[in-house]
């Protein structure tokens, strides 16, 4: 389904924005769902991954509903994941992050997991689904094209703007997917409204998960899951199991 120019894309500037990839049935649900999650869990809400000031979130979506199962499975998402990665990948983990009205700050740019590429290429790529319009006032994602071959994560705490960033916005129901080596960031929600964006994120097959999926998934949802569900949550892969059995984990920021 990519072209070549999204391929190449991907390969020299690091991102690719798929607009209008979601359904208005598909952004309905997800946006319904993520209003249920928010509501149920309250202060609890994204306590299995990590909580942020300034922004609210969900964690472990694989787990609490159907529509996130498809989600995982998207054809065009995992052909650009395949392109980065290679052809063996899993889901890292399935998050959402939505960015408090009046917030007063950037997120430092990053690279996610602090990903620098090692001898076998790149090993995290992420695809950001936007279940609001991201503008320029409302904290779009800042990103620096190209940095992803730049061989080396941003110095920590870096908030101040890079001189080649790209402030990238769009309608609801955008996909934007990247090479998460490149080096990104949330900005500052200026409006009165929240801006929700969900993250659904990839990695090699040699890397652990960001989530261990399974020890997250229930019985009931791991036996509904058909083989290819199964095989992009890595549940029958002894090495995803000894990776997170050794405590190998990743850590770095996450928009």
């Amino acid at each position: 389904m990519l072209t070549d120019a999204d391929r190449q894309q991907l390969d020299q500037q690091g991102y690719l924005v798929l607009r209008g990839l979601m359904s208005a049935e598909l952004l309905e649900s997800l946006r319904r769902r993520v209003a249920e999650l928010f509501a149920e869990e309250g202060a609890r809400a994204g306590s299995e991954f990590k909580q942020e000031p300034g922004a609210r979130r969900l964690a472990n979506l694989v787990n609490k509903g159907p529509v996130f199962e498809d989600v995982i499975l998207t054809p065009s998402v995992l052909e650009a994941m395949g392109h980065v990665l290679g052809p063996r990948f899993k889901l890292s983990s399935l998050n959402v992050r939505s960015a408090d009205p009046h917030s007063d700050s950037d997120q430092p740019l990053h690279a996610d997991s602090g990903a620098v590429s090692d001898e076998r290429g790149y090993w995290v790529a992420n695809s950001v689904w936007m279940l609001d319009d991201f503008t320029p006032e409302n904290g779009a994602t800042r990103m620096v094209p190209g940095s992803h071959r730049w061989g080396k994560a941003p110095p920590p705490g870096m908030y101040e703007p890079h001189p080649e960033q790209q402030l990238v916005t769009g309608k609801a129901g955008t996909v934007v997917v990247m090479n998460a080596h490149m080096w990104h960031g949330g900005t500052a929600n200026l409006t009165a409204t929240p801006r929700r964006a969900m993250h659904v994120y990839y990695t090699r097959w040699d890397k652990p998960q960001q989530q261990y999926q399974k020890a997250l998934l229930s019985a009931e949802v791991q036996s509904r899951l058909g083989e290819e569900a199964r095989r992009i949550l890595a549940l029958d892969d002894p090495l995803n199991d000894e990776l997170s059995a050794t405590g190998s984990g990743v850590s770095g920021f996450m928009k």
